[in-house]
């Protein structure tokens, strides 16, 4: 199987917004595109705002655990994306910190020399983030409301409009004030 990973489609000379990943030879032999980038980055950009926040870290420090964690969740995601069923594999996707470390955000931090536990004192204790096609949304604290980052309209009307319309209903705000960002496309 053929793999462009997100390094080698930043290296394009044009704006690619996907990754192609070919199918098993018992698929059809076409390429299917799966668009991954736009919501990895939102993640990543997110997560990165929340210690930019702090001001306790350098600029090229903070560019540097973006890039790693944006190299990190497409890797982790590769193979978890499925744009024609949104929610399937939302469970994968989940960024969780809560009262322990996502690895996939301690791997970036450790890049930059951070450790789990400064990393604690510096991003909320309970942060829940869902990466899914179409949409990038999270929750600060257990009783917090889910905000959206990042939303897009999927190609087929007939899917449903968010893995997580179940969760919103009747959730107060978050009990913590952090900032938060809204992105549309």
């Amino acid at each position: 199987m053929s793999v462009f990973t997100t390094a080698s489609i930043k290296a394009l000379p044009t704006a690619v917004e996907t990754l192609c990943i070919a199918k098993p030879s018992h698929w059809s032999s076409s390429c299917e595109i799966f668009t991954m980038k736009t919501e990895v980055s939102t993640a990543a950009h997110f997560v990165t705002r929340l210690l930019r926040g702090t001001r306790l870290l350098s600029e090229e420090l903070l560019e540097q655990f973006r890039f790693s964690l944006e190299e990190a969740l497409g890797d982790h995601y590769q193979h978890h994306w499925f744009p024609s069923a949104p929610c399937r594999g939302s469970g994968y996707r989940c960024i969780r910190i809560n009262h322990k470390m996502d690895p996939l955000i301690g791997k970036a931090a450790c890049t930059i020399g951070l450790t789990k536990e400064q990393l604690f004192s510096l991003l909320p204790s309970e942060l829940t983030m869902w990466v899914d096609p179409y949409e990038v949304s999270y929750r600060i604290g257990e009783d917090g409301s889910i905000c959206v980052l990042y939303e897009s309209t999927p190609p087929d009307k007939n899917q449903p409009e968010s893995c997580k319309d179940g969760l919103r209903i009747g959730r107060p705000s978050p009990s913590k004030s952090f900032s938060m960002m809204t992105c549309s496309s």
